[in-house]
């Protein structure tokens, strides 16, 4: 009902109302530690040799955890990357321009070793910290996490080249930043990015067409490359790693297989390469990070390797890539779950807070034994790298392509099903995890698709048996722990027998099951291992069992949902 006010000499004045309170809302997720506030993070740093980087990880998850960056953030992402190709006076100068908030992520990055201090300080468990360093801030902004992975990946691929790795290391290992193209050695610190695909080909790199010929009769392993890039990650990287067919001058048959070279965006003498961005592509997700079709075209490049041994020399970056990947996945199942759990722990309907109602607390939990299953998987893994031990790199070799296959595969219904417990909230972009949801997929498609790197499972069991060996290994670790996962593991030896007999199209046809029953199966044995009973047996029953569901919040009776929630906290 509407009251007003009658003023003796002048006309009706309306009285001002208030029309609602803002309540059962919850507060802000900000200022929090997100490492102190995970222990599944922080139990399996422990575990896999990490324990000495605490004081670093306590550090950062204070900082990631900020209101300020988090505010950071979300400028990178709502400010997106322009390309500018000309000055206003005609120059081409090729430059993609950031809001200065994603320079702010970064070099936070940067400085505390997200690229690079696995390779900085090689310690035992040197891998696990930096691995986990770089899923703490891919837990609150995941776009910078490009750049930075494939400066951390770049650097055994360099080391094929002494006199590049010589000059290029430094750089990379330093921990300054500076967002600015200059000549080498002209600023603190570097970062690579990469430019592999091409339009024809995608990951068919054998298709690629862009050419080498060697600059002048010199013999430093300097050519000038000419052709096209339809894929460039972070195209204002320092350098760019980069598969081209060697021309004349190689050795015989190099030109028929790509070699590898090292782009420099400014040369040695201050000039700039030649590096025609065309244009920026607009993605689903990712958004703060930009990537580019790129023109070469007489451009310098050094041979990075052998001639014709491209995918050879790369392959290690691929593989700690793909690691990333699940890293990165991982970090983006916690940001769902803390997001999930405060929201529900913080809201009521119906007469009770949504944490403690039963249909809620069931999704919750399920969300939960992903996310822990996940960063389990990811910190062994990251400790597989930090052995030099032969049972260690067979493990690695087979075991991260199998997860980087599932767990990043996992990771979109994963966003939606955390989106969906903030209801409309969630599927705004005023909160993250909208931004989540779009993000995911990148994880699975970057790196190798899922076919490629279902195939690549079955060509590493074939071609390194070794591979399978560590991996069976492995599971037979927790052989009687649980007769679930024993089945699981038995039914997996004979999947793979039966294809292994198999032509070549049913091998195919069966890539997918093969990986899929391999990754669940090392999830669920780290889960036996280092998990609770309560979670552990909630996976395996979950994820392994007889009559399991196919959605999430569909959790075995007597599931202790409480028990599971509480190494998860928001």
């Amino acid at each position: 009902m509407t009251t007003d006010t009658v003023d003796d000499e002048g006309p009706v004045t309306p009285r001002g109302h208030r029309t609602h309170d803002v309540t059962n809302q919850p507060p802000e997720r900000v200022d929090v530690n997100e490492y102190l506030d995970f222990p599944v993070l922080r139990d399996a740093v422990h575990a896999f040799g990490g324990a000495w980087g605490e004081e670093r990880l306590v550090e950062t998850g204070a900082h990631v955890g900020s209101a300020a960056f988090q505010r950071a953030s979300e400028l990178a992402n709502t400010h997106e990357p322009e390309l500018r190709t000309h000055d206003r006076r005609g120059r081409r100068v090729d430059e993609v321009e950031y809001h200065p908030a994603y320079h702010e992520v970064i070099a936070a990055a940067v400085a505390r070793g997200a690229h690079t201090s696995a390779w900085a300080d090689p310690r035992p468990g040197a891998n696990v910290v930096r691995g986990a360093v770089f899923s703490l801030f891919g837990q609150v902004e995941p776009g910078h996490g490009c750049p930075v992975s494939m400066t951390h990946a770049a650097v055994p691929s360099l080391r094929h080249a002494p006199r590049l790795a010589a000059l290029w290391e430094p750089r990379l290992l330093s921990t300054g930043y500076d967002g600015a193209l200059a000549a080498p050695g002209s600023k603190p610190g570097a970062l690579v990015g990469m430019a592999m695909t091409e339009k024809q080909g995608g990951s068919d790199v054998r298709a690629n067409t862009t050419r080498a010929v060697p600059a002048g009769a010199g013999d430093d392993g300097t050519y000038l490359l000419t052709g096209h890039k339809w894929f460039c990650s972070a195209p204002m990287s320092d350098a760019f790693l980069v598969l081209a067919h060697a021309e004349p001058g190689a050795p015989d048959g190099a030109a028929r297989t790509p070699s590898c070279f090292l782009v420099p965006r400014v040369l040695e003498d201050g000039t700039r390469n030649t590096f025609r961005i065309q244009r920026l592509k607009d993605k689903l997700g990712n958004r703060s990070n930009a990537s580019g079709e790129i023109e070469l075209d007489g451009t310098v490049g050094h041979l990075v390797g052998e001639p014709g041994r491209g995918v050879r020399t790369i392959i290690e970056m691929v593989q700690r890539t793909r690691l990333d990947c699940v890293h990165g996945s991982a970090a983006g199942m916690r940001q769902g779950v803390a997001e999930a759990l405060w929201h529900a722990r913080h809201r009521s309907a119906f007469g009770a807070r949504l944490v403690d109602q039963p249909a809620m607390t069931a999704v919750l939990a399920d969300l939960a034994l992903e996310s822990e299953a996940a960063t389990l998987t990811s910190m062994r893994l990251a400790a597989a790298h930090d052995s030099g031990a032969e049972p260690e790199r067979a493990f690695r070799r087979l075991a991260t392509a199998a997860a980087k296959y599932w767990v990043c595969k996992r990771g979109p219904q994963h966003a939606y099903e955390a989106m969906e417990c903030l209801g409309g909230n969630g599927y705004t972009e005023a909160f993250p995890l909208a931004r989540r949801y779009r993000e995911q997929p990148v994880m699975a498609i970057w790196e190798g698709s899922g076919n490629v790197i279902a195939l690549d499972v079955l060509r590493a069991m074939t071609r390194e048996p070794d591979s399978w060996a560590a991996l069976d290994a492995e599971l037979a670790t927790t052989a009687g722990a649980h007769p679930v996962l024993d089945a699981h593991v038995a039914a997996t030896r004979g999947l793979l027998a039966s294809v292994a007999a198999a032509d070549d199209a049913e091998r195919q046809a069966s890539a997918r099951r093969v990986v899929e029953s391999l990754a669940v199966g090392l999830q669920a044995s780290l889960m036996v291992r280092h998990a609770p009973s309560a979670s552990a047996d909630a996976f395996v029953a979950a994820r392994l069992g007889v009559g399991r569901g196919h959605g999430y919040g569909v959790l075995p009776r007597g599931t202790d949902a409480a028990a599971i929630l509480a190494r998860h906290a928001a």
